[in-house]
């Protein structure tokens, strides 16, 4: 007599396996955090620089931007362990998750952007809608030797298989290309929005075989009841921002420059951001349920 009656799921994706290969321990040195934001500049940022451009700019894309300034603020914070010792990574790579739906099923993808730092906004939209796009059509040839490789590999052997891949990919620092497995394919920051899914609040948890320390999920705007700089009540579409540490990288030290740098960007987009006129003659769409 079975102690709980179920039978075992046959129809996996490749990312449900990779999940179930990579935790198994509580050894966790995960930090949480949440940062409210002001959206009400940032709408009308996106409004004014979708008119301009006909790109279509999201809260999501000025987050990743905004992490990626936040990062070059702060580069201790843009590091990777190898070795028990942490070392700082060259360039700015943030990359953002993507839903995917595949044979029928829902799968998550991971797309990088390199040197986002320097990126514009405007190459940053253009890059990713072409990689997802191409992700969504299966056309990403490297992906998809990827996925059809990770669905091969034995259940029993999944979590041993993650630690292996993990120590030559990052430990050994060994480039895996020549074996399906994309060259640094995380970066030092992933970015993936909960907004559209209808979360406020939602924290990622930390991928040990991806060597991420930074993961920021940005949440659902609303417009909320908030105190005005003249001290009056007024209403604002506000969002949160929340976010998950490795405390082994960051500490609060680091978090507190982050926070700051990204505050920032969002206060004052127009400034901090791809130069657009803020003169409100803008024929763009309404942004507030985007991100």
């Amino acid at each position: 007599m079975s102690n709980v009656e179920c039978k075992v799921k046959k129809d996996i994706s490749p990312f449900r396996k990779i999940a179930i290969g990579t935790w198994q321990t509580a050894y966790d040195p995960s930090i949480y955090g949440t940062l409210r934001i002001n959206m009400e500049k940032a709408q009308k940022y996106i409004e004014k620089f979708r008119s301009v451009t006909g790109k279509k700019l999201t809260a999501t894309h000025m987050v990743t931007k905004a992490v990626a300034l936040a990062l070059k603020a702060c580069p201790d914070a843009n590091a990777i362990l190898r070795w028990n010792r942490i070392y700082l990574r060259d360039t700015v790579d943030i990359s953002l998750l993507v839903l995917i739906e595949s044979d029928g099923r829902l799968d998550l993808s991971a797309v990088k952007l390199n040197k986002v730092d320097k990126m514009s906004l405007e190459e940053m939209v253009t890059t990713l809608d072409h990689h997802v796009e191409k992700i969504r059509a299966r056309k990403d040839k490297a992906l998809e030797k990827t996925r059809k490789s990770m669905l091969k590999i034995p259940f029993f052997f999944i979590n041993f298989f993650m630690k292996i891949l993990s120590f030559f990919a990052y430990t050994l620092n060994w480039n895996m290309a020549k074996f399906g497995i994309p060259k640094d394919a995380f970066g030092g920051a992933i970015v993936t929005s909960i907004g559209p899914i209808g979360l406020d609040i939602g924290y990622v948890p930390i991928v040990p075989y991806s060597r991420v320390p930074i993961y920021a999920a940005p949440g659902e705007i609303h417009p909320e009841p908030v105190v005005l700089q003249d001290g009056s009540v007024g209403v604002a579409p506000m969002m949160n921002l929340n976010a998950t540490f490795d405390h082994r990288v960051v500490d609060g030290g680091h978090a507190s420059i982050l926070a700051r740098t990204i505050k920032e960007v969002f206060e004052d987009p127009f400034g901090k951001l791809d130069p657009v006129d803020e003169s409100d003659d803008s024929q763009g769409k309404a942004a507030s349920k985007d991100s």
